[in-house]
């Protein structure tokens, strides 16, 4: 949970199908039940889950009203992992292996809570449960999966695998724990609801997936590592310099900018703010793109600088300075979005 480039440790209320800490996505049916936040373990009270395993950073949710669960409703933190990193694990096939799942787990509730494995298509299911015994106290859960046999596990840059934890699902999206099912499910039956609470909390960290039937501990990588991975699906370039030669009256000039790290896939790409533009006679800004294209490499794109008169040939720059070449940066800059 150390990287939280949309947000930057800011409380949200998340849309469904909106990323929240990195590589955690929300999947909602009622807007507004509850927020999400990376929060320092130095705020919590004893740094025990920071002097236990050494956790800089946790996912807490916090649910924001006493919601009583519908039938259809489902509540979920996923994890979706690349197709390309559960290959070795031969799903879908008669060799398929066993997974031990792990993870530091802190909540104001007891009782018995719940979470899932699932396919890309939500048609293989592994409902599991988990316990909590002591309100507000960190413990380790660990949950162990018989490789499935059937079904389709991509082995692609898709969706391989979504990993699943609970805050609340209606009996369509419960299941018996602990076997596979070939239905969409997100937990086993009589799960602990964290959004039926008002001012429940959940909080995760230390989430690890491996093969076999014990959980390692905890594999820490390298900070420069880790970001890297992350921005293979998510990357904000601020700043963002790029540029290109003109091509004459039409004032366009195309500009080019290399991604941070290859994506998984040709990301789309949005402005946040505003860029400043130079062209060699006049500065000027842009808000959005004109042309683009995208590889996973490469963020290419058509921008119309102020003067209208570009000169052929010459280079022209975007860049995102307060002022041209003073170094003294404005807010602006590219975000660009490979998620599964």
């Amino acid at each position: 949970m150390v990287f939280d480039q949309r947000n930057a440790g800011a409380s949200v209320t998340p849309a469904s199908g909106t990323y929240t800490l990195d590589r955690w996505f929300a999947n909602i049916a009622q807007s507004s039940k509850f927020s999400v936040q990376q929060t320092p373990s130095a705020t919590e009270t004893g740094f025990a889950v920071r002097v236990a395993a050494g956790f800089t950073n946790y996912l807490a949710t916090t649910s924001t009203s006493a919601y009583s669960v519908l039938t259809a409703d489902y509540f979920s933190m996923y994890q979706i992992i690349e197709g390309n990193n559960i290959s070795d694990l031969a799903w879908g096939t008669a060799s398929a292996k066993t997974v031990t799942l792990s993870f530091y787990v802190r909540s104001s509730l007891t009782g018995t809570f719940g979470g899932a494995l699932n396919n890309s298509g939500f048609t293989r299911s592994y409902p599991f449960s988990y316990s909590i015994s002591v309100a507000n106290t960190w413990e380790q859960k660990t949950i162990t999966v018989a490789g499935d046999t059937s079904g389709t596990w991509l082995t692609t840059n898709g969706i391989g695998m979504v990993v699943s934890l609970s805050l609340g699902a209606g009996s369509t999206y419960s299941g018996t724990a602990n076997a596979w099912a070939g239905s969409t499910l997100t937990q086993p039956t009589g799960s602990t609801s964290v959004v039926g609470t008002n001012g429940a909390t959940l909080y995760i960290t230390g989430v690890q997936l491996e093969a076999g039937t014990t959980a390692s501990p905890f594999e820490y990588r390298q900070y420069g590592t880790e970001l890297a991975l992350c921005q293979r699906y998510y990357q904000r370039q601020f700043p963002v310099r790029g540029g290109g030669a003109g091509t004459g009256s039409t004032g366009v000039s195309r500009v080019k900018a290399p991604l941070i790290v290859t994506m998984r896939a040709s990301p789309t790409a949005t402005i946040s703010g505003t860029l400043n533009t130079y062209d060699g006679l006049a500065g000027g800004s842009i808000t959005s793109f004109g042309s683009v294209w995208m590889t996973p490499d490469l963020l290419e794109f058509d921008a119309t600088f102020a003067s209208g008169s570009t000169v052929t040939g010459k280079y022209n720059s975007v860049y995102n300075d307060a002022s041209a070449n003073t170094g003294a940066l404005s807010t602006a800059g590219v975000i660009l979005s490979a998620e599964l």
